[in-house]
């Protein structure tokens, strides 16, 4: 596998375009995750580990990330059909090197299950499964949503001081 370039080499070779940000897009993407997640939840609630399919529990975590991820990248108004931008994406969200590299990997060991048939095992499947649920904290973005109120109520308010003459911090 080679190395991962960085983000602003696919934009500037064109793999990644620059677009204006599709919030409902991205809402909907992440409604998508979740419920791939949920469904994951309940298949592990009724089967042991040993039942899951590794390459199951491979392809839908990674999915999940990828959705999320992709979810991110869609609102921040950037496009593209390369996982392997998307992933790199992931170093300028505040992910360390090392979570960059899994993530990379998995992309890589995904399309092994995809392509050529290979089989994984429950050990790394495990690791996969660590690997989705502490990123989900960086990936969610539950109170984007709320963010976006508080703005609105501050241009608002603005509005309406300036509109009085009173001075606001």
């Amino acid at each position: 596998m080679r190395s991962l370039k960085k983000f602003e080499e696919f934009v500037s070779l064109k793999i990644v375009k620059k677009q204006s940000s599709d919030k409902e897009r991205a809402k909907n993407l992440i409604a998508e995750a979740e419920d791939k997640l949920k469904f994951f939840e309940k298949l592990k609630d009724r089967l042991s580990f040993g039942e899951l399919n590794p390459n199951y529990t491979v392809e839908t975590c990674y999915d999940i990330l990828i959705e999320l991820l992709r979810a991110k990248l869609i609102r921040e108004g950037y496009k593209t059909d390369s996982h392997e931008a998307e992933v790199s994406y992931l170093r300028d969200i505040g992910f360390q090197e090392s979570e960059v590299l899994f993530m990379n990997q998995l992309r890589y060991f995904r399309n092994g299950i995809k392509y050529y048939g290979k089989i994984f095992d429950e050990e790394y499947a495990k690791k996969v499964e660590k690997f989705l649920y502490s990123s989900l904290k960086k990936l969610k973005e539950p109170n984007e949503a709320i963010k976006e109120m508080k703005d609105e109520v501050r241009k608002s308010m603005q509005v309406v001081a300036d509109e009085k003459g009173i001075k606001v911090k």
